[in-house]
Order: structure tokens, then C-alpha cells, then sequence
């Protein structure tokens, strides 16, 4: 079931699951709020909730508008794009052969068969970072497995439209943005580390926060960081 709460000219969607706890989120580009809530729970309790949270919500949604955004790519010679946090030049190279892409000093080569349309070189693209990013996990899991003594099953990497992370604690298993990849490694690390917390506590409530403090007391610095650095450009749906 689900129905939306009006506060003001915040407009708060609420869906009713089969869960043991209330989640808020707040959604970009535009700030969106979202709350899930328990089957059992009445919507005069979650209005009331919500208005507890409407401070916090104003704070993430004028955070969230004021990001900077990424200018739409169009994948042309010198034009602009971030690995590992760094900026790199395309260079375009035509020919006929498998698609690659290697990174050379400060510029990404970029090759292509002649002719290869826009939609095509952002997959060639696309698939490298995920390429990227899949070799970069297991070792921060392995890393990290020890240290907070859970186990991830296994990890996804997908383009994600609300958040940088997910966890499906039932199952042990964590999912992560393919856009992680054009971060600041150090940025990956925090949301690996988030999402593995995840395990030991599903929801973002007082414990939650006492881990990430006690495991990695820097992580609101890395929030921040990833927070403070441009989003992609489309339209993202919820």
C-alpha cells in the first residue's frame, strides 16, 4: 500500500511493508522523501514522524539542490571525464577491432569502429567502470570482513538511480553504483564499509552510527567528500 503525506510543500510518499522498522530517505536530485513504514503502523504515526524529521529533511533536500551537476557527456575528443576521483581527456580512436579502453598519463583512449554512434562509446565506457570497480571491491571486503567480523556473500555493481549503496542483510549480500568508480577510492571504501555495517544493523539508527564511528571514526568526512562532488546530469526516477 502506499499514499503520500502532504507537510507544508513537502509532499512525503509513504509505503506500508512488511518490515520491523520506519526508513526516511530523502532522494536526488530534487529531494524527494520517501518513508517506509511497517504494515501495522497508522499514518497519524508516520505523519507524526515525518514532522520529527521535517528539520533534517529541509537540510538534505538544500543539500541535495545545491550539488553540482555534471554537464551532459557527448563523449567527444577532450572532452572531460573522472576515474578514481582524477580527470582524465577522451581520445577517440577509430578502428576496426573489439572495443577497448586504456588510461594513458591523463587522457582515456577510448576505441571504437569507425562510424560507432554517442550510445555506443558510453557503453563501451560504462562497462569499463564497472570493470573497475569489480576488481577494486573484493579487496576493500577482504580487507574489512575481519575488522567488523560479518560476511558478505557476494556484491553487485549496477547503475543506480537514488543511492551509492545497497544492502540486503536477509541474504548477505551488498550492491554498489557503478558511479562509485569516478569517486575518490577513498569514497568507495566508506560506502563499502557503510554497507557491510549494514549487516550487523539494517537500519541507520543510533547503533549504526556508533559503528561507523567506532570502525571508521572518519566516515562523515567521506560523506561529506562524495556528497560535495557532481552527480550525473539526467533526470534520476525513484
Amino acid at each position: 500500500m502506499s499514499t503520500t503525506i502532504q507537510l507544508g510543500d513537502i509532499a512525503v510518499d509513504v509505503v506500508l511493508k512488511n518490515i520491523k522498522n520506519i526508513h526516511l530517505s530523502v532522494y536526488p536530485p530534487a529531494g524527494k522523501v520517501r518513508i517506509s513504514a511497517p504494515t501495522r503502523m497508522r499514518i497519524d504515526t508516520i505523519r507524526l514522524y515525518a514532522i520529527s524529521k521535517l528539520d533534517w529533511i529541509k537540510q538534505q533536500q538544500r543539500k541535495l539542490r545545491e550539488q553540482e551537476r555534471e554537464t551532459p557527456r557527448e563523449f567527444l575528443d577532450r572532452e572531460s571525464h573522472y576515474v578514481w576521483g582524477k580527470r582524465y581527456l577522451l581520445v577517440l580512436v577509430e578502428k576496426e577491432a573489439a572495443p577497448e579502453l586504456e588510461l594513458k598519463h591523463d587522457k582515456i583512449l577510448l576505441t571504437a569502429r569507425p562510424g560507432a554512434n554517442e550510445e555506443k562509446k558510453q557503453e563501451i565506457l560504462e562497462a569499463w567502470y564497472r570493470d573497475q570497480l569489480k576488481a577494486a571491491v573484493p579487496p576493500l571486503i577482504t580487507k574489512w570482513e575481519p575488522l567488523l567480523g560479518v560476511n558478505v556473500a557476494g556484491f553487485l555493481v549496477r547503475t543506480m538511480k537514488t543511492k551509492w549503496g545497497s544492502c540486503s542483510p536477509g541474504i548477505g549480500t551488498i550492491r554498489l553504483n557503478t558511479e562509485l568508480a569516478k569517486k575518490p577510492p577513498e569514497c568507495l571504501e566508506y560506502i563499502v564499509v557503510h554497507e557491510m555495517i549494514h549487516l550487523l544493523e539494517p537500519t541507520h539508527n543510533s547503533r549504526f552510527v556508533s559503528l561507523m564511528d567506532k570502525y571508521m571514526p572518519k566516515w562523515q568526512f567521506h560523506r561529506d567528500a562524495l556528497n560535495r562532488l557532481p552527480i550525473r546530469h539526467e533526470q534520476w526516477e525513484y
